[in-house]
């Protein structure tokens, strides 16, 4: 990132701890809140994602800052046999878990916690990783691709759904209309974290997307990357491979 975004300002904790306390105080109603301010959107993105990742018949996916499981879900119905979802957030894992078991799939998918700049797996373990809109929070970007590359199999696929920034006029100026004083007046209305509305687009304005988060995919080890901007550019599909 071009600067440093952090969710609390005044605290003398790391950006990791800081994101883990933000996602614990949101995660009730985070999953509400998402689909109201992406107007419902962020399901066709998710639904790419879990497209691009069933083209190299994968079988057993990552699912990297998973939150509440929604991308980990949908996979697992879209018959991917077996799908890890990890966070960091206890808070929104615990609500991931349970949407699981209402959904039919235990064992199916496994919600574990654990940090991405310090996964809990072997080399070489998974076909697959996705990670949609958590790139972001990573404390340090390239230690946790070069984690992701190491629990990837060789021809393995990293795909990334992130926010990223419109160009062209006048959805480029209505975007950060809606990002500065939209989001986080909504976000301040209805989540228990009043800093967390203004962390998120602040975060996703200061994320190196399109070219230049490809060109970071490649320095870290990636052999290939293609990039494929969603709904005018408002997000960005990443998709790399080992």
């Amino acid at each position: 990132m071009s600067k440093k975004v952090i969710p609390y300002k005044d605290s003398e904790l790391g950006k990791k701890e800081q994101v883990t306390e933000m996602f614990d105080k949101v995660s009730s109603n985070y999953d509400v809140l998402n689909r109201v301010l992406t107007f419902g959107i962020d399901i066709s993105w998710r639904k790419h994602v879990v497209a691009l990742v069933k083209e190299g018949n994968a079988q057993k996916v990552l699912d990297i800052a998973t939150g509440t499981g929604d991308l980990a879900i949908m996979m697992a119905k879209a018959d991917i046999s077996d799908v890890t979802g990890l966070d960091i957030s206890p808070g929104m894992l615990n609500i991931g878990i349970q949407k699981v078991k209402d959904e039919g799939l235990n064992g199916k998918v496994d919600m574990v916690i654990g940090d991405s700049e310090k996964l809990p797996f072997e080399e070489g373990t998974f076909d697959a990783i996705t990670v949609a809109f958590g790139v972001r929070n990573f404390e340090n970007l390239e230690l946790g691709l070069r984690e992701i590359l190491r629990v990837l199999k060789p021809k393995g696929t990293l795909t990334v759904l992130e926010t990223s920034q419109p160009t062209g006029f006048p959805v480029k100026q209505g975007f950060q209309f809606y990002s500065k004083y939209v989001i986080p007046t909504i976000g301040k209305l209805f989540s228990k974290d009043k800093n967390a509305y203004d962390y998120l687009p602040e975060s996703a304005a200061a994320f190196p997307y399109g070219e230049a988060f490809n060109n970071i995919l490649l320095k870290t080890g990636f052999n290939s990357s293609k990039v494929y901007p969603q709904t005018l550019g408002v997000a960005t599909i990443y998709h790399a491979i080992k």
